[in-house]
């Protein structure tokens, strides 16, 4: 599984990077671009999540243009994730319908973001993959069955030891998290599952979520 940290370029990203080819990649919002390089792939994140936790409005504009920088780039992303509606099922279909064909046109696949109350007949033909979001709660419960019915899945604000097992051990192709590098503390539980899961054996007991 690709262990994604939402826009951070620390050296120690780039040194895990290395030492653990293809594990390590990065998610890049509008207001974190950073020139891509070519031992790091990385996604596009749509910023609808912080945009909803701080009460503040969509930035379409940015999310725009964050494209465009994508498209001007060398290397290009893996994915986009379409502007959703955290904790509305009805409101994200609806921006998939809007935005997935312009984004479409940038040439990038397209990650549909599932939320509350969604099940996986509501997920678009379209989506080449799907990532989800939604509260807390229902996305760990609901994590095994988005697992069992697509190949691709993307599985958002993961940001612990024991939370990468659990996104690992169901099948998730990736996961992104903020919170790795905001302590000293944090980033051993990611050096442990890397560690760990590279060489096929579990260890350490991981902490609480």
């Amino acid at each position: 599984m690709m262990i994604m940290p939402s826009n951070n370029s620390g050296v120690i990203v780039g040194y895990l990077a290395g030492k653990y080819p293809g594990r390590l990649g990065w998610l890049l919002s509008a207001d974190g671009w950073r020139t891509p390089h070519s031992f790091l792939p990385y996604a596009l994140d749509n910023g609808a999540f912080p945009a909803w936790r701080n009460k503040q409005p969509w930035n379409e504009a940015a999310f725009y243009r964050l494209l465009q920088l994508a498209r001007m780039s060398a290397i290009k992303p893996m994915w986009v994730a379409v502007p959703d509606v955290v904790a509305d099922r009805d409101a994200t279909l609806a921006s998939w319908a809007k935005h997935a064909p312009l984004i479409g046109m940038f040439g990038f696949p397209l990650a549909f973001v599932v939320q509350d109350g969604m099940t996986p007949g509501d997920v678009p033909e379209g989506a080449q993959i799907v990532f989800v979001g939604g509260s807390t709660e229902w996305k760990w419960r609901t994590l095994p069955i988005w697992t069992a019915h697509f190949p691709r899945v993307h599985v958002g604000r993961v940001n612990s030891q024991r939370m990468l097992w659990a996104a690992h051990e169901v099948g998730a192709e990736s996961c992104d998290g903020t919170g790795w590098f905001r302590d000293p503390e944090r980033p051993l539980g990611l050096i442990r599952y890397l560690d760990e899961s590279t060489n096929g054996r579990k260890i350490h007991q991981p902490e609480l979520f």
